[in-house]
């Protein structure tokens, strides 16, 4: 009977573990793509030092967020928290984009 619970113990633990790693991945690989295309604004000369400046300390604040709501929660995202960081992300998205076609420039 021990053996039984253990191994249903054990499986259930692997189970939250996979999951909160496939949970975890789109938020790293959209902060990975983001950062990309900031990064490519700055070498294509569509954003100005400022622009990046104010953009790298808006994903600054949002990867500091996380790490904070993750240490809160046991080192995971609630499902609303994921909502939120989605949210953010979204409206950073949409900044990048905005600052990356205005009609400033690097010079």
């Amino acid at each position: 009977m021990t053996r039984i619970v253990g191994s249903i113990l054990t499986a259930a633990m692997l189970v939250a573990r996979v999951t909160t790693a496939y949970a975890e991945g789109p938020i790293q690989k959209r902060k990975e793509s983001q950062q990309s295309r900031i990064a490519q604004g700055v070498k294509g000369g569509s954003l100005t030092p400022r622009e990046t400046a104010h953009l790298e300390h808006r994903e600054a604040a949002l990867n500091k967020e996380i790490h904070h709501d993750r240490v809160v929660n046991g080192g995971n995202l609630t499902n609303k928290g994921k909502a939120q960081v989605n949210r953010q992300q979204n409206r950073l998205s949409k900044s990048i984009h905005q600052q990356k076609h205005d009609a400033q420039t690097q010079h």
